[in-house]
C-alpha cells in the first residue's frame, strides 16, 4: 500500500486510537517446536526479537516478534466449540487488548518503552490443525495476528500499554 501523505483525511483518521492497548501475555520458545513459555517480563533486542526466544537469535527479518490480539482468541475458541484458547498453542509471542493490531501492521508502535515496527500479517500455519484440532487452520485465518520487527532495545511487562507511535515525516 502506498504511504499516505501525512495531511491526508485517511491518514488522520488510520493515525486516531480510542484508547490504548495493554500486553497481557509473554511467550517465549527456547528452540523450534519447542511449546511456548509463559513470563511475566521479557527483555527485548533491537533487530534481533525476544531474548530467550529461539528466533532472537538471527539479526535481521521481518519476523522478529509476533503478536495476536486477545480479542481474537475468544472467536477462535468459539468457531472451534471451545471455552477459551491457551495462547501457548499459537505459536505468538504477545497477546495484547484494546487496540486493533491489524491497524498497527505497517506502523510503529511501543509496548511499555520499547519500540516495533508492524511488517505484516502472522497467517496461520498447519501447526495450528495439530495444535487446535480439525478447523483449527480455517478457525485462526484472519485472527492470527501480526510480525513486528524491534527498533529499541529493552523490558516489557505484562501490563504495559501499548500504544501506536506516529512516524516522523
Amino acid at each position: 500500500m502506498p504511504k499516505l501523505n501525512s495531511e491526508s483525511p485517511l491518514r488522520t483518521l488510520m493515525e486516531t486510537f480510542h484508547r490504548t492497548g495493554k500486553l497481557e501475555w509473554i511467550g517465549l520458545r527456547p528452540a523450534r517446536r519447542a511449546p511456548l513459555q509463559s513470563f511475566n517480563h521479557a527483555e527485548v533486542i533491537a533487530d534481533h526479537g525476544l531474548a530467550g526466544d529461539h528466533k532472537a537469535s538471527r539479526a535481521g527479518g521481518k519476523r522478529q516478534v509476533t503478536l495476536i490480539q486477545r480479542e481474537h482468541l475468544d472467536v477462535v475458541a468459539q468457531l472451534l466449540g471451545r471455552d477459551a484458547v491457551d495462547p501457548a498453542l499459537l505459536r505468538r509471542n504477545l497477546v495484547v487488548s484494546g487496540i486493533n493490531l491489524l491497524a498497527l501492521h505497517d506502523e510503529r508502535f511501543r509496548v511499555g518503552g520499547v519500540l516495533f515496527e508492524g511488517t505484516g500479517l502472522c497467517e496461520p500455519c498447519s501447526r495450528m490443525e495439530e495444535v487446535l484440532g480439525v478447523g483449527g487452520y480455517n478457525a485462526m485465518r484472519g485472527h492470527g495476528g501480526i510480525i513486528a520487527r524491534v527498533l529499541d532495545s529493552g523490558v516489557i511487562h505484562v501490563g504495559d500499554a501499548v500504544v501506536y507511535e506516529k512516524i516522523p515525516a
